[in-house]
């Protein structure tokens, strides 16, 4: 009788924390592309956790995003890491809380734009240039992407749900700095304006 309680209660446990089971990755981007197919923009509240290589020690932060198909995206980040990113397609701006401003440019192949644009209709193969793996538990997707190049990002990592929402994303670069951003307070298809992604 012991021993069945404990099969029983160890099947409960293994149910409620919903064990993600590896997918082809073709489903996985399939998933990400029926997910985001209905949704024109959105908003959010996040924290952020970012690990620089260069300083051995992860910051905490919080902030909002912004996102707008095919190839905005803005984020702002509160005191005391203040900060404003807005990136358009693969132009990446930065202002600091003192007004120094930073300007960096991806290549072609890593903006927005090119990404969107192979979800954007059904998926038949895994585009060329990216590795990707996939899992799944129940209405809850992650995707891994990992872009083959010499671009800044090394791997980008997408949770989301069925119907669009994001949950978690991860931005791993190449040099070796990593963040985090768990997504909360989603709001869809708000109507955001060219004016929701200006730096001034």
């Amino acid at each position: 009788m012991g021993r069945l309680m404990l099969v029983a209660i160890i099947l409960l446990c293994s149910v409620s924390l919903g064990h993600a089971r590896p997918i082809a990755p073709l489903d996985g981007l399939e998933a990400l592309r029926k997910a985001f197919a209905g949704i024109t923009d959105f908003t959010a509240d996040i924290t952020q956790e970012k690990r620089l290589s260069l300083m051995k020690r992860t910051m905490t932060m919080t902030g909002t995003v912004r996102f707008r198909k095919p190839d905005l995206f803005y984020l702002e980040i509160s005191s005391p890491y203040a900060s404003r990113m807005v990136l358009r397609d693969n132009t990446l701006e930065q202002v600091m809380a003192g007004g120094d401003r930073n300007r960096m440019v991806l290549p072609p192949e890593q903006g927005l734009k090119r990404w969107f644009s192979k979800i954007a209709v059904p998926i038949t193969s895994v585009p060329e240039g990216m590795k990707v793996q996939a899992d799944v538990s129940g209405p809850v997707y992650t995707v891994t992407i990992a872009p083959q190049g010499k671009g800044q990002v090394r791997e980008l990592v997408i949770t989301f749900q069925e119907d669009g929402t994001v949950r978690r994303l991860v931005i791993a670069e190449q040099n070796g700095d990593r963040a985090v951003m768990s997504f909360r307070k989603v709001r869809r298809n708000v109507g955001l304006a060219e004016k929701d992604f200006r730096l001034d």
